[in-house]
């Protein structure tokens, strides 16, 4: 019954927002710790009609959890791309310079692709690349190195705007395989 729903719609939000990330470095975004399968969720181009597929998993090593992305990227059928994405629910501060993603994967290209309260179209995003290898990495992505995907958004995203943030494999035919083991700012 209705109220059955809304209990249980309360209860996966209590269970979201007790369980978000908590450590003693205020600038973390993203551990991957406690349901990341509640924040995050996949998305492929499949949703415009485009073919390229693949997963997004969870996965556990000494001790720490990490989100491990694979798949095809085919740009066949105007397609291109496979993300894994999560909603903000908190702007970062006015003073926040950029991001900080701790990565690896099978050394290729990826992207993380920024929403702000001015990317109101699906295809509107703020686009920033970086390179994996196979050994967890630290990588900085200042904000004023995002590229905006339209002449109608503004030059830069602001911090306190951001809406999402997405890890993304775009652009090109190729097999992705990125993990991604912690995004906070600087």
């Amino acid at each position: 019954n209705r109220h059955s729903i809304m209990f249980r719609l309360l209860i996966a939000f209590l269970i979201v927002v007790m369980t978000f990330p908590t450590q003693a470095d205020d600038r973390l975004i993203e551990n991957f710790s406690s349901h990341p399968e509640m924040r995050w969720k996949f998305i492929a181009d499949t949703v415009m009609g485009g073919i390229s597929s693949g997963e997004l998993k969870f996965n556990s090593e000494r001790g720490e959890t990490y989100a491990r992305m694979t798949g095809n990227v085919s740009t066949e059928n105007n397609g291109g791309f496979i993300q894994f994405r999560m909603k903000m629910f908190n702007p970062l501060p006015e003073e926040a310079r950029g991001l900080r993603v701790v990565v690896r994967g099978n050394d290729q290209r990826y992207f993380i692709h920024l929403r702000t309260k001015g990317t109101f179209l699906p295809w509107q995003y703020y686009q920033a690349k970086f390179e994996v290898s196979k050994k967890w990495t630290e990588v900085l992505l200042p904000f004023r190195d995002f590229k905006a995907s339209s002449a109608l958004l503004k030059k830069t995203p602001y911090p306190g705007d951001l809406r999402s943030i997405g890890v993304v494999a775009f652009g090109r035919d190729h097999r992705a395989e990125v993990e991604v083991l912690e995004v906070s700012y600087f």
